[in-house]
């Protein structure tokens, strides 16, 4: 049997074609109620739904910047919400010209056998609430992996274990009309320099796509969402050119051309690393079949939280910050991002948390 060729079929394939259009990105806001709960905490904002509601209404609702932004992808809670002029979400999104997407899984566990190694759980019922989603206005998905780097991390058994929960997970959603992100996150956590991180990138992606098409999955409606290559939290930085040529090598070794885009994860970056390592990626000359563009949460969002600071007339401020990011990494999907917007309250302090869960 070849790929998925279902009544879906041309609709996944435009929509995630349309996802890595040129100049536009995603928004990741798709925090668990708990991790919400963390960045309001930051902001001495209490975490209740009407809070909730309110920063995101403050981000999709930013005059000018959906046109930077191809998809957003939302939690649950927030795909049934609305404006607080009683505007659904979904429709606001639509008019802008954005998809509404939506995570799909239901966090991680330990993997048996493994040193602390862990795999990703929702396949249960999944089918069902791709099916809702979709009827919800929901056009694409997204599944979150965890591997992370230690002495003999990752085994192969948490390689193969995630590889194939991700093809699962992909064939399900394209079963019901959901555009699947792929995202094997490897955690930036350690020590090891950026030709470890890059010698393990390559195992999990190659990994990842032999599972992928062992499963069937019609690699032209999906999209990969990986870390970019960089060393570990602990080890000393390197310069944007560098992870730019290690992390392209590393997908163009492993990654399908058939895929129309990969969507890079912040990773715990500032929010000026994740755009200047964007931008210095798709400055390269090197030959490169698929977009390469953001989906972004704490990078995007940071300078917009501190700016706000849960208090209506900050709003204003905000957006301004928030409109900066969304322009800036626009600008780093076509490599001709200046710099400038690190001006911001919040741009470059660093994002990392230590086993990042959501």
């Amino acid at each position: 049997m070849s790929c998925y060729k279902g009544k879906y079929h041309d609709e996944l394939v435009a929509n995630a074609a349309y996802i890595g259009s040129p100049g536009k990105g995603i928004l990741a806001a798709d925090e668990s109620t708990g991790t919400i709960g963390k960045r309001l905490s930051s902001i001495n904002v209490e975490n209740v739904e009407s809070n909730r509601r309110a920063l995101r209404e403050l981000l999709f609702c930013t005059p000018g910047a959906l046109q930077y932004l191809s998809g957003v992808i939302l939690f649950e809670e927030t795909l049934y919400q609305k404006t607080a002029s009683g505007k659904p979400f979904v429709e606001v999104l639509n008019e802008g010209g954005v998809l509404p997407g939506i995570k799909v899984d239901k966090g991680t566990v330990e993997l048996p056998g493994t040193n602390g190694e862990t795999t990703t759980q929702g396949l249960d019922g999944l089918a069902q609430r791709c099916q809702e989603y979709y009827k919800a206005g929901a056009r694409f998905a997204k599944w979150r992996a965890v591997l992370k780097i230690g002495l003999n991390e990752p085994s192969e058994l948490a390689i193969h274990e995630n590889a194939n929960g991700l093809a699962r997970y992909a064939i399900i959603c394209q079963q019901n009309g959901l555009v699947p992100i792929v995202e094997p996150e490897i955690l930036v956590d350690g020590p090891h320099d950026i030709d470890r991180c890059a010698d393990v990138t390559e195992r999990v992606l190659a990994a990842c796509y032999k599972a992928l098409n062992d499963h069937h999955v019609l690699l032209e409606g999906t999209l990969l969402k990986p870390n970019m290559v960089t060393p570990g939290s602990e080890a000393k930085k390197v310069a944007p050119e560098v992870i730019a040529e290690y992390t392209v090598r590393a997908l163009q070794r492993t990654m399908p051309a058939a895929v129309p885009a990969v969507v890079f994860l912040s990773g715990g970056q500032s929010e000026e690393e994740a755009t200047l390592n964007l931008n210095a990626m798709n400055k390269l000359q090197v030959k490169r079949p698929w977009r390469l563009s953001f989906s972004f949460g704490r990078a995007l969002q940071q300078s917009t939280l501190k700016s706000w600071a849960g208090k209506e007339e900050n709003v204003g401020k905000a957006r301004a910050a928030f409109l900066a990011r969304c322009k800036a990494n626009s600008e780093a999907t076509l490599g001709t991002y200046k710099g400038g917007a690190a001006l911001s309250e919040g741009a470059s302090e660093s994002l990392h948390v230590k086993d990042y869960k959501y």
